[in-house]
């Protein structure tokens, strides 16, 4: 005997998914750490819908240049470092980091319509960083990266940095900033407070969580919770202050969430992280910890990737009252891709929004109560087998 469903009338609820922007941010992007960037070797970063080389000059300064040779089309990133200039491996041609060819050693002179793409960069805390701009406008002095205070220095760690690939638009990261609810669907959190502000071309997420007792054992089960204060300067550079709490103290990190797009449905992601040394963790432990949370941040952007994978874009995401300012969000994010003259008042006026957490608390506190009476661990993406497979 045939069954069959039925549907209440009503309107359907669509999807609405333009598609991605072909044009790349305006603003700072960190391409990675100086340390293997700035050995003086030609680097090939696939950025910005095309291929950048990357080279430190005998001068110290290091510079990025579009990656093909105006003369024949030679891959500078094949070639050698010559001085200041970087040297197409096809014919020699030498061009300067201000984008200028100084040299054909077979030629009496160089042609005045040589000349290829630049982009400005920064050293900054151990990164190094360029500037993008459809405009090609150089960067203002009011939009900057601050320096982290203390990093760098004696009394913290090198960075511990990781580097993937993300083959999806880098909208779905920045997202997050808002997302309360992810943290303990996908993370494991319990988030005690949250709250947002964007202003300008900063965009803050203020959070605190305790640990859930239904987790079981790991490096996430020994932290009593977090308090982090994490800020976008930019399109694509977040800077989170961010402590974990022990039974024994706090411990004071800075995790680094950081991308440059490599076209319009692909990103390079990175994240590192450095910890604050103390008399109670010495250089080795500090170091240690910090490839230890280094593995538990690692696991956790894993687990949004492997969202981010499946799921679909959609620009009318349907809301409620717990959930995030998305759409304001959206509107401090589509500064960057609109011409200066464009940027309007609600792209970057100070917009402030906090989540009552009392019923989202009532009900992840009434699971975590479930899981543990039944002797079972929550489901976590890609910490369990029920897990879709990846593909």
């Amino acid at each position: 005997m045939a069954r069959m469903t039925s549907v209440e009338p009503g309107e359907v609820r669509q999807i609405e998914a333009q598609a991605a922007p072909t044009r790349f941010a305006r603003g700072w992007h960190c391409l990675g750490l100086v340390r293997e960037l700035g050995d003086g070797k030609p680097h090939a970063i696939t950025a910005f819908g095309g291929k950048l080389v990357v080279f430190r000059g005998e001068d110290g300064k290091v510079n990025a240049l579009d990656a093909f040779c105006r003369h024949m089309g030679g891959d500078l990133s094949d070639g050698e470092v010559k001085g200041n200039e970087i040297a197409c491996p096809f014919h020699d041609w030498r061009w300067g980091g201000d984008g200028r060819c100084k040299k054909i050693p077979y030629s009496r002179r160089v042609p005045k319509l040589a000349r290829t793409a630049t982009w400005p960069t920064m050293e900054q805390d151990g990164m190094l960083f360029v500037w993008n701009d459809p405009q090609k406008n150089p960067p203002p002095a009011d939009v900057t990266i601050p320096r982290i205070e203390g990093v760098g220095g004696e009394n913290w760690t090198d960075w511990h940095w990781y580097t993937t690939i993300v083959d999806i638009n880098c909208r779905e990261i920045i997202d997050n900033i808002v997302d309360m609810a992810h943290f303990f669907y996908i993370h494991g959190g319990l988030p005690t407070g949250f709250k947002n502000v964007f202003e300008g071309h900063v965009a803050t997420q203020y959070y605190m969580s305790e640990a859930r007792p239904d987790l079981g054992s790991g490096e996430g089960a020994s932290i009593l919770g977090t308090t982090s204060v994490a800020s976008y300067y930019g399109p694509s550079f977040m800077i989170d202050d961010l402590t974990y709490h022990y039974q024994h103290g706090d411990q004071r990190t800075v995790l680094l969430n950081c991308h440059y797009p490599i076209d319009a449905d692909s990103f390079v992601l990175q994240y590192g992280i450095t910890v604050e040394k103390s008399e109670n963790l010495p250089e080795e432990a500090a170091m240690q910890m910090a490839i230890a949370l280094g593995d538990f941040v690692k696991m956790g952007f894993e687990q949004d990737v492997a969202i981010w994978r499946r799921k679909a874009r959609i620009d009318n995401p349907l809301l409620c009252e717990e959930d995030g300012p998305v759409y304001q969000l959206r509107r401090w994010y589509e500064q960057f891709y609109v011409d200066v003259e464009d940027v309007s008042d609600d792209m970057v006026d100070r917009f402030e929004f906090e989540i009552d957490t009392t019923r989202p608390r009532e009900a992840w506190m009434k699971e975590v109560e479930d899981n543990i009476a039944a002797n079972r661990l929550p489901r976590l993406v890609g910490l369990t087998t029920s897990d879709h497979a990846s593909g």
